[in-house]
């Protein structure tokens, strides 16, 4: 199995990496990096089960793949199962084509090949969860929301 962890940014990347590297490799899980900066041999992605890269990295690597879905698929695409989008707001900024190119890709491969892929979306700052949950075809009584309720320290709010 393969979870791909797309960060927004490189250094990002790199402190998710340590930071899962931490939590992940005392039970036996490989965390790598792959950003413009750091390929993986095909030995090292067939070891690796958590994959953390940038978009734009991980769009390249599955726009180019020879798979085209399917139940003899051997690419990655057929391998990932789990899909997490830190920072699923940037869906509304410049490089947001890119993250919505992945998920299409990612839901017509599943289509195509009947392998599921679970798909997290990550944010702290998303005023539309509802329109974003929709769009990665989550059904309400799994979309989570995580108020103000929430916070360790309340948030004091001021208007000015």
């Amino acid at each position: 199995f393969k979870c791909i962890y797309l960060a927004p940014m490189k250094a990002l990347v790199a402190e998710v990496v340590e930071k899962f590297q931490q939590r992940l490799g005392p039970i036996g899980l490989q965390v790598r990096e792959m950003t413009g900066d750091m390929s993986l041999t095909a030995k090292e992605l067939a070891a690796t089960h958590v994959i953390v890269t940038v978009p734009e990295k991980y769009d390249v690597l599955t726009r180019n793949s020879s798979s085209g879905g399917g139940s003899s698929d051997t690419g990655l695409l057929s391998q990932v199962q789990l899909l997490i989008i830190d920072e699923v707001h940037l869906l509304n900024e410049d490089r947001g084509a890119v993250i919505e190119a992945i998920v299409a890709r990612t839901f017509r491969f599943q289509e195509t090949s009947g392998n599921y892929v679970r798909v997290l979306g990550l944010s702290a700052t998303l005023p539309n969860y509802g329109d974003v949950a929709q769009f990665l075809r989550v059904n309400e009584r799994n979309t989570f929301h995580f108020g103000d309720e929430y916070r360790p320290i309340p948030l004091e709010r001021t208007f000015i």
